[in-house]
């Protein structure tokens, strides 16, 4: 936790240009995880994810894209199109 109130410490001193690289570096590493998780994901594994209601959606993968997913709700048979940093395996 230490670690997390130095880096917001060092963002609260920083000027434009040093923001937006910090944003570009944040964007690279979402970019690389998602990337990392739709890799190990094939099409049939089961998934879940929280939606923005906190409503909790389970159900199987549909198609893999490089950074979202679509999963189809056991429930309801609803397609969703889920970033892959939000899925936790089942």
């Amino acid at each position: 936790m230490a670690m997390i109130n130095t880096v917001v410490d060092q963002i609260a001193r920083m000027d434009n240009a040093e923001l937006n690289r910090v944003v570009d570096a944040v964007k690279q590493r979402r970019t690389y995880n998602a990337r990392n998780i739709t890799r190990k994901l094939v099409i049939g594994d089961l998934v879940s994810f929280e939606e923005r209601k906190g409503i909790r959606i389970t159900g199987p993968v549909k198609k893999v894209n490089p950074k979202t997913v679509l999963v189809t709700d056991d429930s309801s048979g609803i397609v969703w199109k889920v970033s892959a940093s939000l899925l936790t395996r089942v």
